[in-house]
Protein backbone atom coordinates (compact mmCIF):
# COMPACT_ATOMS: atom_id res chain seq x y z
CA UNK A 1 0.00 0.00 0.00
CA UNK A 2 1.56 3.11 -0.77
CA UNK A 3 0.89 6.41 1.68
CA UNK A 4 1.37 9.64 -0.30
CA UNK A 5 3.13 12.30 1.79
CA UNK A 6 0.85 15.12 3.67
CA UNK A 7 1.89 18.58 1.88
CA UNK A 8 4.28 20.55 4.58
CA UNK A 9 2.40 23.48 5.98
CA UNK A 10 4.23 26.34 5.18
CA UNK A 11 4.30 29.89 6.79
CA UNK A 12 5.25 32.95 4.34
CA UNK A 13 7.25 35.63 6.60
CA UNK A 14 6.55 38.63 5.03
CA UNK A 15 3.00 40.42 3.31
CA UNK A 16 4.29 43.06 0.94
CA UNK A 17 4.07 43.00 -2.93
CA UNK A 18 7.09 40.39 -3.17
CA UNK A 19 4.88 37.82 -0.70
CA UNK A 20 2.27 37.95 -3.22
CA UNK A 21 3.99 36.97 -6.01
CA UNK A 22 5.80 33.73 -3.82
CA UNK A 23 2.33 32.72 -2.45
CA UNK A 24 1.20 32.63 -5.70
CA UNK A 25 4.51 30.03 -7.10
CA UNK A 26 4.03 28.02 -3.85
CA UNK A 27 -0.03 27.71 -4.36
CA UNK A 28 1.52 25.56 -7.27
CA UNK A 29 3.75 23.68 -5.31
CA UNK A 30 1.51 20.13 -4.46
CA UNK A 31 4.45 19.78 -1.48
CA UNK A 32 3.32 23.00 0.27
CA UNK A 33 0.15 23.76 2.13
CA UNK A 34 0.14 27.31 2.91
CA UNK A 35 -1.48 28.46 6.40
CA UNK A 36 -0.65 32.25 5.78
CA UNK A 37 1.66 35.27 6.00
CA UNK A 38 3.89 36.99 9.04
CA UNK A 39 3.42 40.68 8.84
CA UNK A 40 2.56 43.66 10.61
CA UNK A 41 -1.17 44.30 9.79
CA UNK A 42 -3.38 41.43 11.20
CA UNK A 43 -6.16 42.22 9.31
CA UNK A 44 -4.48 42.42 5.64
CA UNK A 45 -4.81 39.52 3.64
CA UNK A 46 -1.77 38.12 0.59
CA UNK A 47 -3.61 36.88 -2.30
CA UNK A 48 -6.60 35.62 0.03
CA UNK A 49 -4.02 34.28 2.55
CA UNK A 50 -4.28 35.87 6.24
CA UNK A 51 -1.44 37.68 8.08
CA UNK A 52 -1.72 35.98 11.13
CA UNK A 53 0.71 38.30 13.22
CA UNK A 54 3.95 39.62 13.69
CA UNK A 55 7.14 37.71 14.56
CA UNK A 56 6.56 37.17 17.91
CA UNK A 57 4.11 33.87 16.28
CA UNK A 58 6.90 32.09 14.97
CA UNK A 59 7.90 29.64 18.08
CA UNK A 60 3.99 29.27 18.46
CA UNK A 61 3.59 28.11 15.18
CA UNK A 62 6.69 25.98 15.47
CA UNK A 63 4.92 23.77 18.45
CA UNK A 64 1.85 23.92 16.71
CA UNK A 65 3.49 21.53 13.89
CA UNK A 66 4.47 24.43 11.08
CA UNK A 67 7.65 23.52 10.39
CA UNK A 68 8.69 24.77 7.33
CA UNK A 69 8.69 28.56 6.37
CA UNK A 70 9.60 31.14 3.63
CA UNK A 71 10.99 34.67 3.76
CA UNK A 72 9.45 36.78 1.31
CA UNK A 73 11.13 40.26 1.77
CA UNK A 74 12.15 42.30 -1.02
CA UNK A 75 15.54 43.67 1.03
CA UNK A 76 18.48 41.72 0.44
CA UNK A 77 19.95 42.09 4.47
CA UNK A 78 16.74 42.12 6.06
CA UNK A 79 15.79 39.03 4.34
CA UNK A 80 19.17 37.54 5.18
CA UNK A 81 18.79 38.30 8.83
CA UNK A 82 14.97 36.86 8.91
CA UNK A 83 16.22 33.85 7.04
CA UNK A 84 18.97 32.95 9.70
CA UNK A 85 16.29 33.69 12.41
CA UNK A 86 13.71 31.37 11.03
CA UNK A 87 16.32 28.58 10.71
CA UNK A 88 17.48 28.87 14.34
CA UNK A 89 14.06 28.92 15.95
CA UNK A 90 13.89 25.14 14.12
CA UNK A 91 11.91 25.83 10.63
CA UNK A 92 13.30 24.73 7.70
CA UNK A 93 13.49 26.94 4.72
CA UNK A 94 11.38 25.77 1.05
CA UNK A 95 12.21 27.25 -2.13
CA UNK A 96 10.17 28.98 -4.58
CA UNK A 97 10.63 27.71 -8.25
CA UNK A 98 8.07 28.65 -10.66
CA UNK A 99 6.49 25.62 -12.34
CA UNK A 100 7.39 28.30 -15.50
CA UNK A 101 10.88 28.94 -14.87
CA UNK A 102 13.51 26.82 -16.69
CA UNK A 103 16.31 24.83 -14.49
CA UNK A 104 19.24 23.02 -17.00
CA UNK A 105 21.28 20.40 -15.69
CA UNK A 106 23.21 20.92 -13.18
CA UNK A 107 22.11 23.99 -11.41
CA UNK A 108 21.81 24.02 -7.51
CA UNK A 109 20.22 25.80 -4.90
CA UNK A 110 20.50 26.89 -1.47
CA UNK A 111 17.51 27.27 0.29
CA UNK A 112 14.85 29.68 0.77
CA UNK A 113 15.56 30.38 -2.99
CA UNK A 114 12.89 32.38 -5.07
CA UNK A 115 13.23 31.40 -9.35
CA UNK A 116 10.32 33.43 -10.44
CA UNK A 117 8.34 32.65 -14.10
CA UNK A 118 10.46 33.11 -17.44
CA UNK A 119 13.72 32.70 -15.60
CA UNK A 120 16.14 30.67 -17.53
CA UNK A 121 19.14 28.89 -15.28
CA UNK A 122 21.56 27.25 -17.15
CA UNK A 123 24.08 24.62 -16.79
CA UNK A 124 26.55 24.48 -13.73
CA UNK A 125 25.33 27.25 -12.20
CA UNK A 126 24.86 27.46 -8.22
CA UNK A 127 22.11 30.03 -6.96
CA UNK A 128 23.01 30.30 -2.96
CA UNK A 129 20.70 30.37 -0.08
CA UNK A 130 17.64 33.38 -0.05
CA UNK A 131 18.48 34.59 -3.41
CA UNK A 132 15.94 35.89 -5.58
CA UNK A 133 16.03 35.60 -9.36
CA UNK A 134 13.05 37.72 -10.39
CA UNK A 135 10.85 37.34 -13.40
CA UNK A 136 12.34 37.00 -17.04
CA UNK A 137 15.68 37.18 -15.60
CA UNK A 138 18.71 34.97 -17.28
CA UNK A 139 21.94 33.28 -15.76
CA UNK A 140 24.41 31.71 -18.24
CA UNK A 141 26.30 28.67 -17.63
CA UNK A 142 28.42 28.11 -14.74
CA UNK A 143 26.94 31.33 -13.02
CA UNK A 144 27.70 31.76 -9.03
CA UNK A 145 25.05 33.80 -7.05
CA UNK A 146 25.59 34.40 -3.40
CA UNK A 147 23.56 34.41 -0.80
CA UNK A 148 20.79 36.62 -0.41
CA UNK A 149 21.22 38.52 -3.97
CA UNK A 150 18.70 40.02 -5.80
CA UNK A 151 19.16 39.64 -9.42
CA UNK A 152 16.16 42.03 -11.06
CA UNK A 153 13.20 41.27 -13.32
CA UNK A 154 14.85 41.40 -17.39
CA UNK A 155 18.47 40.59 -15.82
CA UNK A 156 20.93 39.10 -18.29
CA UNK A 157 24.07 36.88 -17.09
CA UNK A 158 26.37 35.44 -19.66
CA UNK A 159 29.02 32.66 -18.43
CA UNK A 160 30.77 32.39 -15.65
CA UNK A 161 29.77 35.57 -13.69
CA UNK A 162 29.72 35.64 -10.16
CA UNK A 163 27.72 38.10 -7.79
CA UNK A 164 28.95 38.23 -4.31
CA UNK A 165 26.67 37.68 -1.00
CA UNK A 166 23.51 40.35 -0.31
CA UNK A 167 24.08 42.18 -4.03
CA UNK A 168 21.43 43.50 -6.19
CA UNK A 169 21.20 44.12 -9.95
CA UNK A 170 18.61 46.49 -10.71
CA UNK A 171 16.12 45.77 -13.45
CA UNK A 172 17.73 45.04 -16.65
CA UNK A 173 21.19 45.04 -15.94
CA UNK A 174 23.44 42.71 -18.37
CA UNK A 175 26.30 41.28 -17.10
CA UNK A 176 29.54 40.20 -19.78
CA UNK A 177 31.02 36.63 -19.75
CA UNK A 178 33.25 36.34 -16.56
CA UNK A 179 32.75 39.56 -14.83
CA UNK A 180 32.92 39.78 -10.82
CA UNK A 181 30.67 41.58 -8.57
CA UNK A 182 31.51 41.78 -5.57
CA UNK A 183 29.38 41.64 -1.76
CA UNK A 184 27.03 44.19 -0.86
CA UNK A 185 26.79 45.93 -4.62
CA UNK A 186 23.92 47.71 -5.96
CA UNK A 187 23.82 48.17 -9.87
CA UNK A 188 21.62 50.32 -11.44
CA UNK A 189 18.37 49.41 -13.82
CA UNK A 190 20.03 48.99 -17.29
CA UNK A 191 23.70 48.86 -16.49
CA UNK A 192 26.03 46.98 -18.59
CA UNK A 193 28.64 45.32 -16.34
CA UNK A 194 31.93 45.10 -18.45
CA UNK A 195 34.57 45.63 -15.68
CA UNK A 196 34.58 43.74 -12.34
CA UNK A 197 32.99 45.57 -9.66
CA UNK A 198 34.37 45.99 -6.19
CA UNK A 199 32.59 44.77 -3.14
CA UNK A 200 30.22 47.32 -1.34
CA UNK A 201 30.20 49.46 -4.76
CA UNK A 202 27.15 51.63 -6.15
CA UNK A 203 27.46 50.90 -10.07
CA UNK A 204 25.06 52.75 -12.40
CA UNK A 205 24.99 53.47 -16.52
CA UNK A 206 26.27 51.97 -19.69
CA UNK A 207 28.94 50.87 -19.73
CA UNK A 208 28.36 50.51 -15.54
CA UNK A 209 31.35 53.16 -13.74
CA UNK A 210 31.21 53.17 -9.98
CA UNK A 211 29.48 55.89 -8.23
CA UNK A 212 30.92 55.88 -4.65
CA UNK A 213 31.22 53.04 -1.97
CA UNK A 214 28.80 51.99 -0.08
CA UNK A 215 28.22 51.84 3.43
Amino acid sequence: MFHHALPNKTVIIGAGGHAKVIVDILRHDPHVELIGCIGHDPHATVLGLPVLGGDELLPALLEQGVRHAFVAIGNNARRHTLARHAESLGFELVNAISPRAYLASGVTLGTGVAVMPGCVIQPDTRIGSYSIINTGATVDHDGNIGIACHIAPGCHLSGNVTVGDESFLGTGVSVIDGMQIGESCMIGAGAAVIRPIPSHSLAVGVPAIIKRTLS
